[in-house]
């Protein structure tokens, strides 16, 4: 449908991989100061379920937010020019342990857009290499318009 935004936004859909790298989440340790065990220790996670190291949940949402401005610029490519903001991610779910050495593919999809309240709607998902999903959200985004204040 024709929106107010300049170009349809439902529909619009991105993805991309990334590796889960002892390095990377090192990186996250330093960045965010989370160094709680299971991401951290290995004798730790031995003795757990998991059996060894998992990834930090937060680590797969930054990953969501990489993906939401793939959206943006997809958006942007396709003529719109209005100005999008994160409101948050709902329903926000880790469903499955993500392990050093995997690789996953972080998808956005915008499903649904309120011309009213200038949002969309987004289904977020994190899949690991084999098929797995890991992580779940719906991401709602506001597009403040270019043309006119808004607070």
């Amino acid at each position: 449908m024709d929106e107010p935004f300049g170009v349809t936004l439902e529909g619009l859909n991105v993805s991309r991989l990334f590796p889960v790298t002892a390095e990377n989440v090192s990186d996250f340790v330093r960045l965010s100061g989370d160094d709680y065990e299971a991401h951290t220790d290995p004798d730790f996670m031995a003795r757990s379920s998991f059996g060894r190291l998992i990834a930090h949940g937060a680590l797969l949402v930054g990953y969501m937010s990489a993906v939401g401005t793939m959206a943006i610029r997809a958006a942007q490519a396709r003529g719109n020019r209005d100005v999008p903001v994160s409101l948050g991610y709902d329903r926000l779910r880790f469903v499955a342990p993500v392990f050093f050495g995997d690789t996953v593919t972080a998808s956005y999809t915008i499903k649904s857009v309120d011309e009213a309240r200038r949002r969309s709607l987004a289904d977020v998902a994190v899949v690991n290499q084999h098929g797995v999903t890991v992580a779940v959200a719906e991401h709602v985004m506001k597009w403040m318009n270019t043309d006119a204040k808004e607070g």
